[in-house]
C-alpha cells in the first residue's frame, strides 16, 4: 500500500511541489501590461458608443483642436454642457492643448453623440499614452454607458405604459 501522508511537507512531496512554494506563499499576480497602439501615420484609433450614437475618433499630437464631423466641436456642440463633456477625459487626464482630435460621429442625438465622442476620446487616449488607464478608469470614462431605450411591446401604447382601459 502507499506511504501515509501525516503532514503538509508530505502532501507537497506527494504532489511534487518544492519547499517553500505552496499556498502559504502568497501568489505573484502581474497586472496587464498596456502597451501603445498606433496606426502607420502616428495616430491612435478609438470607437465611442452612447446610446444609438457611434463616434471613431482619431488622436495625435497637436495644438488641442477638436473637430467633430469637420466642424470645431464648439459649433458642432451648441450647448456648453455638451461641449464640457466632449472635453472631460482631455481636463481629467491633464492633457488640455497636447493632442488634436478628429471625430466622425453618426446615429442618434446630440446628447448621445458627444457621449461616444467622449468614450471614444477616453479610448483613444489609452492606447495613445497607456499611463494614463488608470486617470480615465477612476473618472469612469473607460466604461461603455449602455443604457439604451427600451423597444416597444406587442400589446402595449409605449415600451411599458398600456392602452387606456375602459370600463364601458
Amino acid at each position: 500500500m502507499a506511504e501515509q501522508i501525516t503532514s503538509l511537507e508530505d502532501l507537497g512531496d506527494a504532489m511534487g511541489v518544492a519547499p517553500g512554494e505552496g499556498a502559504d506563499t502568497p501568489a505573484t499576480e502581474t497586472a496587464p501590461v498596456h502597451v501603445q497602439k498606433l496606426d502607420g501615420e502616428g495616430r491612435a484609433y478609438a470607437t465611442g458608443k452612447r446610446k444609438d450614437a457611434i463616434a471613431r475618433v482619431w488622436v495625435k499630437p497637436g495644438s488641442g483642436q477638436i473637430t467633430v464631423n469637420g466642424k470645431d466641436f464648439t459649433a458642432y456642440f451648441a450647448r456648453p454642457v455638451l461641449q464640457m463633456i466632449v472635453q472631460q477625459p482631455i481636463v481629467a487626464a491633464a492633457r488640455d492643448g497636447q493632442f488634436d482630435i478628429v471625430a466622425t460621429v453618426k446615429g442618434g442625438g446630440l446628447s448621445g453623440q458627444a457621449g461616444a465622442v467622449r468614450h471614444g476620446i477616453s479610448k483613444a487616449l489609452t492606447y495613445y499614452e497607456p499611463d494614463l488607464r488608470g486617470v480615465l478608469k477612476a473618472g469612469g470614462f473607460l466604461t461603455r454607458d449602455s443604457r439604451v431605450v427600451e423597444r416597444k411591446k406587442y400589446g402595449r401604447a409605449k415600451a411599458r405604459r398600456s392602452f387606456q382601459f375602459s370600463k364601458r
